[in-house]
């Protein structure tokens, strides 16, 4: 997410050594970390010399040698002396400081193992990351065809301004500078933006709208509006009317497509989806508004496809390695088990604690204390800033009322259980919750000794014995913790090594101030914010604003230590938790269907008595007419018969293929007509008469074929009754409810009460969609797929709520009335509120806090899906106090609160995955199992068709003659692959050696190169259909691609010669990338080719994933025009997130929001600017958008990142399954 504040670099020029700033800190002398680096190194050479001599050197099993990580020691203690040995010749290793502390991994067992299991998996590992790279090459080469040196265009003065007595910048800058430059399209191009669409010029805060003065012939400058208001300015922006090439590229010079290496880092940014729109809301004002059908397809390639299937990898492969290790050694060691047995020693209890133990164990105790608990929790959930005092008089009151409860509950269990109290955990943890609470009422702290109630929550835990599902839900999470405890000291390890590396590269190195003048805190300076900082970066957010910094104050090389963290940290370590969470859900599911299930007794229902007493009569009459009923059961209404020939007259109808086909065709045309509704329409226009005429067509249409069902199948009795069907009473219900709407919108006709059943009967419209599933059987089998999801996705989010829960009472405890800052201009001198407003001056709140309930939920729910969480903590560390200005870094202790709840976040992502691979695993052995028995029915026939033909077939090249043989041998061996891989990465070179402003010789050698590589594959393909035969070489599918690439990059060279590349809108040497396609044919390392078949597999089955995609956004987005529609940035200076791409004015722009909001990637600042951008009040903006829009946002955020996202890493993982599976198989025949 990009922040609020802007990194702006002042005075540049490095700092003095690294860590030197420290030492003079240090509280004791400089030579203190020397003696004791020395004492470590000492002791280690020691340890390493008792073993050698215990152990033997080398030379034989079980010598110091032999074991590899001793070899590790020996090299670390190796690079530690002999830097010793520098430093005595006045040179330094800094790289000894990152070495010592991998000494750890040795001396850990179960980091030992992780590592060896890491190790183990490198082959395959290092695989996929090969193919990972290979993709975004490929993008990245595209991005140098298309746009190299595009991103440098700015508009420059189109004549000389010294005439005019006015200081311009050679080109215009807007406010921000190169962070949110204004990239101009030339003429020629399509670009969105042109120079005369620069903001007017500012004087005094004041838009200007004068022309500049024209020089008259006689050299006199004649103003161009002589009766102009006094108080009119000149509006001098309209000077910058010349776009061309410039000197600088975005985000200080970081992104760009200037050459391979820089495209390359902008593609990897993109596929980590972090800011990635803003690189294509730059492209899209250079180049062409449909540039964003390139960077979402490298999001969904990239990202969604290629990232995901390295997830798959590293965690099965993980999971599998790390299971047969533990199952190696369980059965390598073979201990004796050692049973412990407590005794506990009998006591003569008196009979007042024995009857005191039996009332402390009963239920109806543990009731009270759990209802106890939740009120007390509710106590603290009202509890918000600005509270009444009576309201708070009440909370101190509750709050010793509860305390005391407890006490008494403390006291109870200490006489009736004694020291076996102190045994049970949740005993300890009661006890030292009542103490604490005694602390703070009997001390009357206020505030820090306060937080700590909030950890009475936990007690609440305890409902879980009537909750078994959740329960296991949340087993998974505890052992899935329990596993993941040696990759999280991994994870902290690989945490420390880099902030130590970002400490010797860059700490010191740069000094950026955001625009309140503070040093940004992402930086490598000290230990606690390189690691910070680097756990920030494995986290996703704002990394990118991190590499600018880094790559502007020191090299364009310091990328590789991003890139570097990111697949270390973040696609292998985090991808491995993964792994951990998705056994875990594996062997619940594999333990719940090995263990019995005891159904339980069913009773038979008591038959009553009659009542003796009743009306006979009537008694008669009810049973004749239930009788009657039930006999006419099957009659439509009561009325038609089955027999009835208007009956089956409607059942011939609706079951005509034609009726369906119709229907549906309706059913799309209403869609167009839902995506063609806008508010900008004038309701005067004829289109907005064409499109309410078309929905009361589109409702009778749909209301006829309600009827037609209803009268053909029954409405709600019979085997076949129109009810039965879910989808049917979808299908009725949203005719009725448009139905209504056309009545209740003709009657409201100048009535101000109906007037808001009207707007949500619109927004009801929007479901209309719905009606899809039924007649679309893949996407049908997608929603229910989906449907069966809900339980075990529900039990997830209830976990989720309740870990939200209990953090927002605690944020509430700790930040209520903290999260506010004074705006203005010179606010250095400002400590409080009053100060502030002395100072005429705003007093605001920021949008995320903690002030009540409902806002800390909001807050916590932004930073659980990794999009600003950044700054939510540092508004956390800067706040003082209740009205004070915040101070920065004031509180850093506060990171306790933020880190460790960005932890657990993790595990609780992982679930949503968990839940979804596991459900689609099982409706994917279900539909296997249907189609086993179908292929076991129809086995039968083919094997007894099969029995006759017995003949063995001859080779089909025997025939061939000599040359034609030898050409097929050629074209069969391994060296043409060989010599084809060769000259395909020889032909990728070349073309990313291309770049911006490259000399002739460079242009000359990548055309004659495609030339040459063009009669190659040319020749390569003749040469195989020689071989082959015509139809026998179309019959592979490699070889169709093949001639796909020849075409294309035929097709390429004469539209080059005929100098067709301005017709066009995208370049076409862009065709010539498809020639990589050819290197995944000639991979034949057999782990790449699963890899590949994956991937191909993946896409051959993501059709339903793609149109359940399709059928969520449309509806979303329709709802997202009809409610925030009207909204647009009103002040420039609050809108961060909605601007001229990202709105919901029309469906198009609502697609492409939803689209950004479904990467995560700043969907948190567009829903604050949908929120204040529109408050209760004004004109255009509906009462109930203030509650609304955040639920819109956030359901969307769940189902479409939680939900449907990690529903490609199910199908992902099954297609892994499936090409192993096929693997397996071809080696079991060969």
């Amino acid at each position: 997410m990009t922040e609020v504040t802007l990194p702006i670099p002042v005075q540049a020029g490095p700092r003095p050594a690294c860590f030197s700033t420290e030492k003079e800190q240090l509280p004791y002398p400089a030579l203190a970390p020397e003696i004791v680096d020395s004492f470590v190194l000492v002791y280690f050479v020691l340890e390493m010399l008792i073993k050698m001599l215990a152990k033997g050197g080398y030379g034989y099993e079980g010598s110091y040698l032999s074991n590899p990580w001793n070899k590790l020691d020996l090299f670390i203690n190796s690079v530690e002396m002999f830097d010793y040995f520098l430093v005595y010749l006045g040179l330094h290793l800094p790289v000894c400081q990152v070495l010592a502390p991998m000494r750890l991994i040795s001396r850990v067992t179960s980091m030992r193992d992780v590592v060896t299991v890491l190790l183990d998996i490198s082959p395959m590992l290092v695989n996929v990351l090969i193919l990972y790279l290979f993709v975004i090459h490929i993008f990245a080469v595209m991005g140098v065809q298309l746009w190299a040196g595009q991103l440098r265009n700015r508009c420059f003065l189109g004549e000389n301004i010294t005439k005019y007595n006015v200081s311009l910048d050679s080109f215009y800058m807007t406010k921000y500078d190169e962070q949110y430059p204004f990239i101009c399209s030339p003429e020629g191009m399509n670009g969105m933006r042109r120079c005369h669409d620069v903001p007017p010029y500012k004087e005094n805060g004041r838009k200007c709208s004068l022309n500049p003065p024209q020089r008259a012939s006689g050299g006199a400058i004649v103003p161009t509006a002589a009766g102009a208001d006094a108080n009119a300015c000149v509006n001098w922006n309209l000077l910058y009317n010349v776009c061309r090439s410039g000197d600088h590229n975005p985000h200080k010079g970081a992104i760009n497509f200037d050459n391979i290496g820089y495209s390359w880092i902008t593609i990897f940014q993109v596929v980590t989806l972090e800011g990635w729109s803003n690189v294509m809301f730059n492209v899209m004002d250079v180049y062409s508004f449909w540039s964003f059908l390139f960077f979402m397809l490298v999001t969904i390639m990239g990202s969604f496809i290629m990232m995901n299937v390295c997830a798959v990898v590293i965690a099965t492969q993980f999971s599998d390695n790390l299971g047969r290790r533990q199952e190696t050694r369980a059965a390598g060691e073979q201990r004796a088990p050692c049973l412990s047995r407590g005794s506990v020693g009998g006591q003569i209890w008196r009979p007042f604690r024995a009857r005191l133990e039996r009332v402390i164990k009963s239920t109806v105790f543990d009731r009270m204390i759990m209802f106890a608990v939740l009120l007390s929790i509710l106590t603290m959930a009202i509890e918000h800033h600005k509270q009444p005092k009576k309201l708070t008089e009440m909370l101190r009151l509750t709050n010793n009322i509860f305390t005391g409860i407890f006490v008494v509950e403390m006291v109870l269990k200490l006489m009736g259980l004694r020291w076996t109290y102190f045994k049970s955990r949740n005993n300890l943890f009661d006890f030292f919750i009542v103490i604490i609470s005694l602390w703070e009422t009997i001390s009357k702290a206020d505030g820090r000794l306060s937080v700590l109630r909030a950890f009475r929550l936990l007690r609440f835990g305890r409902l879980l014995h009537f909750l078994p599902y959740l329960k296991k839900q949340l087993l998974v999470l505890k052992r899935a913790m329990e596993d993941a405890a040696p990759l999280c000291l991994i994870m902290l390890f690989v945490i420390f090594i880099y902030s130590l590396i970002g400490m010797l590269l860059f700490g010191n190195r740069f000094d950026f101030r955001t625009l309140d003048g503070h040093t940004d805190r992402k930086n490598f300076d000290t230990l606690l914010w390189s690691m910070v900082t680097v756990f920030q970066i494995l986290t996703g957010e704002d990394w990118n604003l991190v590499l600018y910094n880094i790559m502007a104050a020191t090299s364009p090389w310091a990328a590789i230590y991003f890139v570097a963290l990111i697949m270390t940290g973040r696609h292998v370590l985090l991808n491995i938790l993964v792994g951990i969470v998705i056994q875990g859900f594996h062997n619940r599911a594999h333990d719940s269907s090995q263990s019995p299930r005891s159904s339980p007794p069913i009773s038979a229902p008591k038959e009553g008595s009659a009542p003796t007493n009743t009306n006979n009569r009537c008694l008669k009459r009810i049973r004749r007419a239930l009788r009657w009923c039930k006999e006419h059961e099957e009659w439509s209404f009561y009325v038609f018969s089955p027999q009835n020939r208007f009956r089956i007259f409607c059942q011939r109808v609706i079951s005509h293929k034609m009726f369906d086909y119709t229907v549906l065709l309706f059913i799309l045309l209403n869609c167009v007509t839902i995506a063609m509704e806008r508010p900008g329409i004038d309701p005067g226009s004829k289109e907005k008469l064409f499109l309410k005429m078309s929905s009361y067509v589109f409702t009778a249409v749909f209301l006829v074929e309600m009827l037609f069902k209803v009268l053909a199948l029954g409405l709600l009795f019979g085997s076949e009754s129109y009810c039965r069907s879910s989808w049917n009473v979808v299908d009725g219900l949203l005719v009725i409810l448009s139905f209504f709407h056309i009545l209740i919108s003709l009657a409201s006709s100048g009535n101000n009460k109906m007037l808001g059943i009207v707007k949500v009967l619109r927004l009801l419209r929007t479901f209309r969609p719905l009606r899809v599933i039924k007649r679309a059987p893949k996407l049908k089998l997608a929603v229910e797929a989906l449907i069966a999801s809900i339980k075990p996705i529900g039990n997830v989010l209830l976990i989720c709520c309740a870990f939200f829960f209990f953090y927002a009472i605690l944020g509430v405890q700790l930040f209520k009335g903290k999260f506010h800052t004074c705006v203005g201009e010179d606010i250095e001198l400002i400590i409080n509120k009053t100060d502030c407003l002395s100072a005429n001056y705003r007093w605001e709140r920021k949008h995320f806090n903690f002030d009540s309930l409902s806002q800390a939920l909001l807050s916590l729910f932004v930073m659980y899906s990794m999009d600003g969480w950044v700054n939510i903590m540092y508004d956390g560390l800067d706040a003082v106090g209740v009205d004070k200005q915040p101070v920065m870094n004031h509180n850093q202790w506060m990171l306790l609160f933020f880190i460790p709840f960005m932890i657990m976040s993790f595990f609780l992502l992982d679930m949503f995955i968990g839940v979804m691979v596991e459900t689609f695993h099982q409706c994917q052995q279900n539909q296997k199992r249907g189609d086993e028995e179908e292929r076991i029915v129809s086995q039968g026939t083919v094997q007894g068709k099969e029995r006759g033909g017995g003949s063995l077939l001859r080779p089909y090249y025997e025939s061939y003659s000599r040359v034609r043989r030898s050409i097929h041998t050629l074209c069969v061996s391994s060296f043409l692959d060989l010599f084809m891989a060769v000259i395909i990465f020889m032909s990728v070179l070349v073309m990313a050696v291309e770049h911006y402003d490259q000399p002739l010789f460079i242009w000359k050698l990548t055309e004659y190169s495609h030339y040459v590589f063009t009669i190659i594959l040319i020749i390569e393909v003749l040469l195989k259909l020689v071989a082959f035969g015509g139809l026998r070489f179309m019959q592979n599918s490699w070889n169709v691609l093949d001639v796909g690439v020849v075409l294309v990059s035929l097709m390429s060279i004469v539209l080059h010669e005929m100098r067709m590349a301005d017709v066009f809108p995208i370049n076409p040497s862009i065709l010539r990338v498809c020639r990589v396609l050819r290197l995944a044919q000639v991979l034949k390392a057999k782990k790449i080719r699963v890899l590949l078949k994956t991937v191909i597999k993946t896409l051959s089955q993501v059709g339903n994933i793609c149109l359940l995609f399709t059928f969520f956004f449309f509806i979303y987005a329709a709802l997202g025009v009809e409610l925030l529609g009207k909204l647009e940035c009103v002040d420039e200076d609050l809108c961060l997130g909605i601007n001229e791409y990202v709105n919901f004015k029309h469906f198009g722009m609502a697609l492409l929001t939803l689209f950004q909001v479904c990467t995560g990637d700043n969907w948190s600042l567009i829903m604050k600017d949908a929120l204040t951008q529109c408050r209760p009040g004004d004109k255009g903006c509906l009462d109930y958008l203030s509650w609304v829009t955040p639920i819109y946002f956030i359901a969307f955020v769940v189902m479409a990142q939680f939900v449907l996202a990690n529903l490609v890493v199910a199908v992902i993982m099954q297609a892994m399954d499936d090409s192993n599976e096929v693997q397996e198989e071809n080696n079991a025949r060969r």
